[in-house]
């Protein structure tokens, strides 16, 4: 049980969220009556998940989680706990048969059985030519066990169903087969259906013939069959479509080599604490969140972010638990354990997303708890019509069951939940998370995408971008000597500069003086070289002027925003070094996507116009918000909003936050902090923004999917059901018919799998573009 505060304004109450996992559901009609019972309990709200077979229950700080699980069992239902998770948060004991594994094993055997028995009664019943003397007895030996034993779980269903005054697809089914077989008794030993040569013709339509001569064994043995043969892919496509996240949820190292009084000790990961300090060999999994103390390596985070190329880390970086360590010897400190990694947390979206609801489906839920009751109804209706209009009693009954038997609303149940149980998952390993079903809507209806320009349209990091040197100086001996300069200061812009010069020439000599001249620039003393670097008019103090060509250069630079860095030595200036903020290298990419699906992209940042100007012309916005301070951000989606704009939002820092909550769709990046992460509805786990075009195309696409779905199974039931009523369709084809649109909806979701991410298609992202930054003050 996990308690969270969700205490709303003004009250004092506690609340906190339970999970229970419920066995024993059959529809959507059942997920209905128990979210319906629940939710009659004092400070009760539930909701109940047909696909994932879990119900999210919110209750009063304190509250007896048995006393949910009796209620539910009260039902005619089970239900329990979940199992512990370990520290990994990442779920308990793999020893040991699964119960979704047994289940699936023992509905396996019932199909296999009933399927042996029941051919060869439906091959009798249809082919003539095989009716001999006294088949019908030799039928009736076949199908009972089929009847009794492999549809045992439908009739018992339908009695515990009955206790309680209720129906759902199970009593259609018990009543319906159970029907068909005492019939076929009476017709047998009462009638001449059990005469010796009696012989009758299959027809796909209902006979209009006296009931007495007629036999039912094949639609009661054919039609339970079916309907086990289509819960068994139901139940197996099920597990497959949640496959997405049992991968993430078993990605968790399960061993890990601490590090105590610098001696290696494997223990397990549930003995890892915060501030331990743990090693990790090449090839190993990276076993928690934590930040390296000692060693170079490259970290392949493909399976948390869907990214391919290994990224390279080193002393002081961050790392995620489950990531790959691809190149050498690593020492970690922990920094998250348990269920606040950032793998944990990532399972935790896409569980809360999977067995959430969204709109369309309650109305599905809805439609479901009261199909049962209309269908028994139109059944009752159709036998008095039949008899009423002079037909024998066997049509009518018949055409009864029939009805009975296609009115199950299993697709009805299964069309949104199969879809975004698949949908979401394919998304986390994309490395989308989606919040919750609700977040589907939004993408429908966003028109606008509002994108934070530092560190989602760039990098956010300083980089060196342009070196301009003086007449013969030398461009590597400018940056060996600038690059050693500026290494002694903590500066970003310098640090940049040491970066790239690093990058260029290696290792960079140490300053025998420094120091730092405020809002100018520094100097010192490299290799005997009295050294400049800063602003133009700490270099003309010295009487060191730029020449032409360097102040083009500098003046070409400023005017596109970037920051330009005059160097000088000895009494002379030698060349000027560029740096700027760049622009990532598949965010011109990203924004042509993002109009592909018809979105109208904004910039929006705090730096002045023309730089603003100049990064939105690089990656092809033309409607940009320049010069706007962090806490006005959420006032210009506001005004976007107010103009009928539906927005989306795309950022990655805290001040960012506010407008991520306040825009119709808030996506953070999860390069990002964990605020802007919180508010928003998707996060994209990769610091790439064409995954921002990849979550809109797949949230649209599982929305699609889930409506198509719901098209078809409304449109089967309303097509069938008269069909049925009609005397146009044989019981047995109208079990086989509603078994394959279970199936068939199943099956339409998992192609949700397929979804590719255009990220991965497009390899050659073109060439890297500097963005412009305003000119802080100098190193």
């Amino acid at each position: 049980m996990s308690t969270t505060d969700t205490t709303p304004a003004g009250s004092t109450a506690q609340t906190s969220s339970v999970e229970l996992q419920i066995g024993g559901m059959t529809c959507a009609s059942c997920a209905n009556r128990i979210e319906k019972k629940l939710n009659k309990l004092d400070g009760i709200t539930a909701s109940v998940n047909y696909a994932t077979e879990k119900a999210s229950v919110t209750a009063p700080e304190g509250f007896d989680p048995q006393l949910l699980i009796a209620e539910v069992e009260k039902t005619g239902y089970t239900a329990a706990l979940p199992a512990p998770k370990n520290q990994t948060g990442t779920g308990g004991s793999d020893e040991g048969e699964s119960a979704e594994d047994a289940e699936l094993r023992t509905l396996r055997t019932r199909l296999i059985v009933s399927a042996v028995l029941a051919v060869p009664v439906i091959a009798l019943a249809m082919v003539p030519a095989l009716q001999f003397d006294y088949w019908g007895f030799a039928s009736l030996v076949l199908a009972a066990p089929v009847v009794v034993w492999a549809g045992w779980p439908f009739h018992k269903a339908a009695w515990m169903n009955l206790k309680h005054g209720t129906a759902t697809m199970d009593t259609l089914i018990s009543v319906g087969t159970t029907a068909a077989l005492l019939w076929s008794l009476v017709a047998l030993f009462f009638g001449t259906a059990g005469d010796r040569g009696m012989t009758h013709a299959f027809e796909f339509t209902i006979a209009r013939t006296d009931g007495l001569s007629s036999i039912y064994l094949e639609v009661a043995a054919g039609v339970i069959t079916f309907i086990l043969l289509g819960r068994y892919f139901e139940k197996r496509s099920k597990r497959r479509a949640g496959a997405a996240l049992r991968a993430l949820l078993e990605l968790g190292a399960k061993e890990v080599a601490i590090l105590r009084d610098g001696v290696e000790a494997r223990v397990p990961i549930d003995e890892l604490s915060v501030g331990d300090e743990f090693v990790v060999r090449p090839g190993e999994k990276i076993a928690t969140d934590g930040v390296i103390t000692s060693g170079t390596s490259a970290i392949d985070a493909s399976m948390l972010t869907g990214e391919s190329v290994p990224v390279e880390v080193a002393e002081g970086d961050n790392v995620t638990g489950a990531t790959v360590n691809a190149g050498g010897r690593l020492v970690i400190k922990a920094t998250r354990v348990g269920s606040d990694t950032q793998l944990a947390q990532m399972a935790k979206l896409v569980e809360d997303a999977q067995s959430g609801k969204a709109e369309v489906q309650r109305l599905a839920d809805k439609v479901s708890g009261v199909f049962v009751p209309i269908a028994i109804a139109i059944s009752v209706a159709t036998l008095g019509a039949w008899i009423g209009a002079g037909f024998p009693l066997s049509a009518g009954f018949t055409a009864a069951v029939a009805v009975l038997i296609i009115a199950c609303p299993c697709a009805l149940g299964l069309a949104t939940p199969t879809a975004l149980l698949v949908g979401t998952g394919r998304g986390a390993q994309m490395g989308v998370l989606i919040k919750g079903p609700e977040v589907l809507e939004s993408t429908r209806k966003v028109d606008t995408i509002v994108l934070d320009k530092t560190g989602t349209v760039t990098t956010g990091k300083m980089t060196l971008t342009d070196v301009y040197t003086a007449g013969d100086v030398d461009r590597a001996e400018l940056l060996r000597l600038a690059g050693g300069l500026e290494d002694a200061s903590e500066h970003p812009i310098a640090q940049a500069i040491a970066a790239g010069a690093t990058a260029e020439v290696g290792d960079l000599p140490t300053p025998e003086s420094f120091e730092n001249i405020e809002g100018k620039g520094v100097q010192g003393v490299i290799d005997g070289h009295a050294v400049l670097a800063g602003r133009e008019s700490l270099l003309a103090d010295w009487s060191q002027h730029l020449d032409e060509n360097l102040r083009s250069a500098k003046q070409a630079a400023e005017a596109e925003g970037k920051t330009a860095i005059a160097v000088g030595w000895d009494g002379q200036a030698r060349g000027v070094l560029v740096v700027s903020d760049r622009i990532k290298p598949t965010s011109a990419q990203a924004i042509a996507q993002f109009k592909e699906l018809g979105l109208t992209p904004v910039l929006l940042t705090g730096d002045n116009q023309t730089v603003a100007e100049q990064v939105a012309a690089d990656v092809g916005i033309e409607q940009v918000y320049a010069e706007v301070l962090p806490k006005d951000k959420v006032d210009v989606v506001t005004e976007l909003q107010n103009q009928g704009k539906v927005v989306a939002m795309v950022g990655d820092g805290v001040n960012d936050a506010p407008a991520l909550a306040q825009a119709d769709l808030g996506l953070a990046m999860g390069t990002g902090t964990d605020v802007a992460i919180e508010a928003a509805d998707i996060t994209l786990v990769r610091g790439d923004l064409r995954a921002a075009a990849d979550a809109i195309r797949l949230s649209r696409k599982t929305l699609g999917t889930i409506k198509t779905n719901l098209f078809w199974a409304f449109a089967y039931n309303s097509a069938a059901i008269p069909l049925a009523a009609f005397g146009l369709l044989n019981p047995m084809l109208a079990g086989a018919a509603m078994a394959l649109s279970s199936v068939f909806v199943v099956s339409n979701s998992l192609r949700l799998r397929s979804f590719k991410a255009r990220a991965d298609d497009e390899t050659s992202p073109g060439p890297t573009r500097s963005a412009p930054e305003r000119e802080p003050a100098m190193a």
